[in-house]
């Protein structure tokens, strides 16, 4: 059996943190290390950026990617609808790093986080791009818009069932064509196996097709 030091990464000195805690640092690397699972791959050094998981095709992706956060000590945020922040229910979801927002807001979704990370000094967002379990043939544009409106890098992570590997990738600075870059990304994903499917792969066009 792995020792903890063997299962997760090193955090860099810019990456957010959560308050120092123990006990929920041992069991994040408990889950891990009786799942058999690890983690490869590197964090940058940067204060801000937008971190997406893939393949998503499993409930178990959420355990295992809030069990690395756990044992990193890291402060990654997701948003959640806020009409489920009543307490004591706002009290664990503060805690697991989830953001209330307001979907009916005039201002969307995205431009409420792309605006939450311009005004933090240090801010990780993360979600899934599939934006589903179900196999997609396209990622949701959503996370290329708020890190677009943000001005931050995309930092791809991956779930990799085979070898029960969360893997880091190098992060992605993006382009001004949103469907080059949702299509690069995409494909960059192609080695890494899901528990129920892998990424889907955008289509390429043939020679001389409109």
């Amino acid at each position: 059996m792995r020792d903890a030091d063997e299962i997760i990464l090193a955090l860099p000195p810019n990456a957010p943190r959560v308050r120092p805690n123990r006990f929920g640092r041992w069991l994040g690397r408990t889950i891990l290390r009786f799942g058999g699972w690890r983690m490869e791959g590197g964090f940058p050094d940067l204060p801000k950026l937008v971190l997406i998981g893939a393949p998503h095709s499993s409930n178990w992706d959420g355990l295992w990617g809030l069990a690395a956060k756990l044992a990193l000590g890291l402060d990654l945020r997701i948003l959640g609808k806020h009409q489920l922040f009543w307490w004591p229910l706002s009290l664990l979801l503060d805690r697991l790093g989830v953001i209330a927002v307001n979907r009916d807001a005039a201002q969307g979704v995205t431009d409420q986080a792309a605006a939450m990370i311009r005004e933090a000094d240090r801010f990780w967002f993360g979600l899934a791009p599939e934006g589903t379990r179900k196999p997609v043939p396209r990622f949701k544009p959503g996370f290329w818009k708020i890190a677009k409106g943000a001005g931050v890098p995309v930092l791809p992570a991956y779930f990799d069932y085979p070898r029960k590997v969360i893997g880091i990738g190098p992060p992605i600075e993006l382009g001004d064509d949103m469907d080059a870059d949702i299509a690069r990304i995409q494909r960059w994903y192609a080695p890494w196996r899901g528990r129920r499917h892998d990424v889907a792969q955008p289509r390429r066009e043939a020679p001389g097709e409109a």
